[in-house]
């Protein structure tokens, strides 16, 4: 085995001993506890150093699993598979109150080939939404009498799971520089969130005043279905243009969610809410211009349906304070992505290695897709920058180990909340070797 192929086994190795710790560390945001987690981006090695842009971009050298009709340009020669996990220092802030957290986390683990021609596969692993936060607050609620002891309470919130993704899907090429694709995905995974309230005076906790605790529990599990089509054209022999669109189709996910609602005083509820958590429709459009292999500039726009989708929601039923839980509208937002980033590399058939080293800069803004406590939740801005180092000196080879800086701000719409900052070192690594390259003896 040559010394390429010990080093990439060594670089493959840490990815595959993280897959079955997808998702355990991968968040400590408090908005997770809203919605059905905090999305994922869903970008891959190749394009977070370009701010994801990601629907106009295809190529036989990567996966793009955001728009399936992207799989048609996979060659005949080639098996592709591409894994990538992220590094990631959190700030979060409130008022003078500042900590912070660090997590690991698995993005992604894909593979693709070529089936015929015009005609690629691809499948793959992601997470797709996050949910893991743990955080409390305390208050003064009075005084005691006659011992003029202080009241406090203590409000302690609890939650963790997320929803997994496993996707296959085909990209086809009819016609000559038309494609379309389609991934169909399953989704599972653990809807968990713990509330929990004591009470204490003078400093001691007490029994004599009524805690709380609440849980909100639900398995869930779905398909998705996602389609894409692209369209690329030469506008001379110098520039090229290719337009994509994407989109996926929401539905009601056949889960119930359940409450347990109980107290100190052993006051106990139970409620179901039936068929409670939806996908959203969702489409986007985006135009990638590649200039003398040189060169390539992306723009994204997006948008996804959550307003229309319903979430379990306690309400309390007026004048008898009874506690309802039902699946209603009300708590998401439809969600904006623009997101836009470019590509340089000098030479990418030269002998040279550094002449073979792409460098990527990008940027993104989302609109929030929840609400938090009534109010708009957050909207998230990005700033990233990112190389693609080849593996090898030798030109051939095509396997590229893809690293990118970003930094990430979520900013809420209320000064009170909290403002999040984080500094995640990406790495990726686009395993992309001609497995099936037929060999001649002469």
């Amino acid at each position: 085995m040559t010394n390429y192929k010990l080093l990439l086994l060594a670089l493959l190795l840490p990815f595959a001993s993280g897959i079955t710790r997808a998702q355990s560390s991968a968040s400590n945001s408090p908005y997770s506890r809203f919605g059905l987690g905090t999305l994922n981006e869903q970008s891959q090695g190749f394009n977070q150093g370009m701010g994801g842009v990601a629907l106009g971009m295809r190529s036989s050298r990567f996966i793009n699993m955001q728009n399936p009709a992207s799989y048609s340009a996979i060659d005949s020669l080639s098996f592709l598979f591409d894994v990538g996990m992220s590094l990631q220092q959190g700030s979060f802030k409130s008022g003078n109150s500042k900590i912070s957290a660090n997590n690991t986390s698995l993005n992604y683990v894909s593979a693709a080939f070529r089936i015929r021609k015009g005609l690629g596969m691809s499948l793959g692993f992601l997470p797709y939404t996050t949910i893991g936060y743990n955080f409390s607050n305390t208050e003064t609620t009075g005084t005691a009498y006659p011992s003029g002891n202080v009241i406090t309470s203590e409000s302690s919130y609890y939650g963790d799971g997320g929803l997994h993704q496993a996707y296959i899907g085909l990209g086809w090429e009819p016609f000559k520089n038309v494609s379309v694709g389609a991934n169909l995905s399953f989704l599972w995974g653990n809807y968990n969130h713990t509330i929990s309230q004591q009470f204490s005076e003078g400093g001691m906790v007490s029994s004599t005043y009524n805690g709380l605790n609440v849980h909100y529990k639900a398995a869930l599990s779905t398909y998705k279905l996602d389609l894409g089509a692209q369209y690329s054209f030469a506008l001379n022999e110098a520039n090229e243009l290719t337009i994509g669109v994407a989109g996926s189709i929401g539905h009601k996910m056949n889960n119930a969610a359940t409450l347990y609602h109980f107290t100190n005083n052993g006051d106990s509820i139970v409620k179901r809410a039936p068929n409670a958590f939806e996908l959203p429709h969702a489409f986007g459009a985006g135009v990638t211009w590649k200039y003398k292999r040189k060169w390539m500039v992306g723009v994204d726009v997006s948008q996804e349906l959550w307003s229309q989708c319903q979430l379990p929601t306690t309400v309390r039923k007026t004048p008898t304070n009874e506690v309802d839980y039902n699946a209603l509208e009300g708590a998401y937002l439809d969600r904006t992505k623009v997101a836009a980033g470019f590509e340089y590399v000098p030479n990418d058939l030269s002998g040279n290695y550094f002449n073979r080293i792409r460098y990527r800069f990008g940027a993104s803004y989302a609109s929030p897709y929840t609400k938090v406590d009534g109010a708009d939740g957050p909207s998230t801005y990005s700033l990233t920058a990112g190389v693609g180092l080849p593996i090898s000196k030798d030109a051939s080879k095509r396997t590229v180990v893809n690293v990118s800086v970003q930094w990430q701000r979520v900013d809420p719409s209320v000064a009170t909340m909290i403002t999040e900052d984080y500094l995640k070192l990406n790495i990726g690594i686009t395993f992309n070797e001609r497995w099936f390259m037929k060999w001649k003896i002469n």
